[in-house]
């Protein structure tokens, strides 16, 4: 490496990893896009506990009352937003510029059947939609937060949900095994009642395709499908009150995730909000409107897009990108979760294009990466990625800004995900593939994701509660037993470690990524890929410069000597990760020798000054 990278690199890796004290501009925090940025994704409640006394909630009784009991992987486990401050020099360290934090809203501490009870320790059962959960602490806490980050360069995204509510509201039919299953607008449609035999109610409503307000002032019963009650003890307990009456929810059943109960169906019994309704659109949007002018937050991350009509968003959008412009937020950032968990970008596209999103959470990447270095598939796979590209609105520009990722805390772990897909891999072989997806995850286009504890080298038992372990010392069992990616770092202890080889890892990359501006927010091109395991090499471009760099990745499990397409103005090559070669073999054309996982990082010079592609 040159004198002038290497330094560059050292003063980043310095910078991301020194504590922070001095206070950055809260206005040069704003004025960064959304494309380039490093998010941090956490759940407060298994992050850090900066406050015991609020562990229960501020509630008395048992753990089916306040929801505590920090041995059961479904329960709430003491994590708070004072934690979440007193760990964003962590954080920050790591080389992250924004933080997405799981929902703080106010929820229902405890649902479920007699025997199958959870708590909302998640965020995503939520009554109040006005309040931090006092799990977590208080709206001043969120405050806090916020400010904190900023003095830090942080940014600070929400995650909201517009889909659901907790489940509150019950019905008085009931099938034989006790549920309450799906019930079409065809078999139950809205002028009757039980079906095609019924009783005609709701005269003269057009149905949900019509969202003016006039036609819904015409749909006076919601027992279309089911007879929906609200129970006494509960009849007051959302906030915003209008989200107590039932007339603003589906009242259709448990969706099947299928077909159109995806969008009609309650998720597991939770409430799904009438999102057709033009009370519920105005509603939503004051609520969502209001935590953008009270806190400042930077963005949202929206839970279960694909689940909610796309008129909703479309009217639910440029209000929260107006309100985040007269608060002095000029790249308010607002990115859809579509989970579709297979490679292909098309079916996700559609949101940005149809719903009007900005960005969708990249599941596409995440299945393109999983299906070469964990499912055996040929790197032609990514290729196909980034053709496809050019579908979001806003083409290969907007792809930039797609929030990427490996895994998360509903699918589970990359680590995981492997283990799935390749029953029996060694220890050894596990970490080397893991570790060459979080390399492709920070130098390929999009906007990074980390879910928290990947940087320790965490490995969960599958999805869902099992991908959700405490960052904090643990008393689960389940996560206790787990073992960790390249660090014999006892489970039992907290897991806040510098020092750890993944953390070193995406710091060092992180770092690489602000001393080098084309693999944070650069063109990229595909150069070279095939149709099994294998050389898949991209180049990317700095965006004021036009100087090529060239990214390239072994995904098989042998080392390889391949060739791969540059610029033909390329005449040397700079090594800034792995091994480069020295120069070109031949006009326009790099012969790469990389290790079975290996990757290399290479900025590419010309021959003579001022000669530079501007592609």
């Amino acid at each position: 490496m040159k004198r002038r990278a290497r330094l560059a690199v050292m003063a980043a890796l310095a910078a991301a990893s020194a504590p922070v004290h001095a206070q950055v501009s809260f206005d040069a925090v704003r004025a960064r896009p959304a494309a380039g940025e490093l998010i941090y994704f956490l759940l407060p409640d298994r992050f850090e506990n900066g406050d015991p006394a609020n562990d229960r909630g501020g509630l008395k009784g048992d753990w089916l009352k306040t929801g505590f009991d920090p041995a059961a992987k479904g329960f709430y486990h003491g994590g708070d937003l004072k934690g979440l401050i007193q760990r964003l020099d962590y954080i920050k360290g790591l080389g992250a510029t924004a933080v997405w934090v799981g929902p703080v809203f106010k929820n229902k501490p405890v649902q479920g059947a007699p025997g199958q009870e959870s708590a909302g320790y998640h965020g995503y059962w939520i009554t109040d939609f006005t309040r931090v959960d006092p799990h977590f602490g208080t709206n001043a806490d969120f405050k806090a937060l916020v400010d904190a980050a900023h003095a830090r360069g942080l940014k600070v995204y929400m995650d909201i949900i517009a889909n659901h509510t907790a489940d509150v509201i019950q019905y008085r039919e009931r099938a034989a095994d006790g549920g309450f299953p799906y019930r079409s607008r065809a078999d139950y449609p809205y002028s009757r009642k039980g079906g095609t035999a019924g009783t005609a109610i709701n005269p003269g409503f057009a149905g949900d395709e019509d969202s003016t307000a006039d036609n819904f002032a015409r749909l006076t019963d919601p027992a279309f499908a089911y007879t929906p009650f609200v129970p006494a003890d509960e009849s007051h307990v959302k906030v915003p009150e209008w989200l107590n009456d039932p007339a603003f929810y589906h009242n259709r059943g448990n969706t099947t995730f299928t077909g159109e109960s995806s969008r009609f169906g309650d998720f597991v019994g939770l409430d799904d909000l009438f999102t057709e309704h033009p009370r519920v659109r105005e509603g939503m949007i004051a609520i969502y409107r209001q935590w953008i002018e009270d806190f400042g937050i930077d963005g949202y991350r929206i839970d279960t897009a694909r689940h909610v009509d796309p008129g909703f968003w479309q009217a639910f959008i440029p209000p929260m990108l107006e309100a985040a412009k007269a608060r002095g937020i000029p790249n308010f950032t607002i990115f859809g979760e579509v989970a579709r968990e297979e490679p292909g970008n098309g079916y996700i596209a559609q949101y940005t294009r149809r719903d009007g999103y900005p960005a969708v959470l990249d599941f596409a990447f995440e299945g393109s990466v999983r299906a070469v270095l964990a499912q055996g598939k040929g790197t032609n796979v990514l290729a196909e990625l980034f053709d496809g590209d050019v579908l979001y609105e806003g083409g290969e520009q907007a792809a930039l800004a797609m929030p990427t990722f490996l895994g998360n805390h509903d699918m589970g772990r990359f680590s995981s995900l492997i283990r799935h897909d390749m029953p029996g891999i060694g220890q050894a072989e596990l970490e080397a593939r893991v570790r060459l997806a979080h390399v492709m995850l920070l130098t390929l286009r999009g906007s990074p994701v980390i879910y928290y504890g990947d940087e320790q080298g965490f490995v969960g038992d599958g999805n869902d509660t099992d991908a959700r372990e405490d960052m904090f010392p643990s008393r689960t069992a389940s996560y206790l037993d787990n073992p960790l990616l390249d660090a014999a770092r006892p489970a039992a202890a907290d897991h806040f470690d510098p020092a750890h080889p993944f953390y070193r890892m995406i710091r060092a990359l992180a770092a690489l990524r602000t001393a080098h501006p084309a693999l944070a927010r650069g063109r990229q091109i595909v150069r070279g890929y095939a149709e099994k395991p294998g050389l898949f090499s991209v180049s990317r471009f700095d965006p004021a410069t036009g100087a090529e760099y060239l990214i390239a990745f072994n995904t098989s499990n042998a080392p390889i000597q391949a060739a791969t397409v540059v610029g033909t103005s390329t005449e040397t090559l700079e090594t800034l990760f792995g091994a480069c070669p020295a120069r070109v073999s031949a006009p326009g054309s790099v012969t790469l020798d990389l290790p079975a996982f290996g990757s290399a990082v290479c900025r590419l010079l010309p021959s003579s000054p001022g000669t530079q592609t501007t592609r």
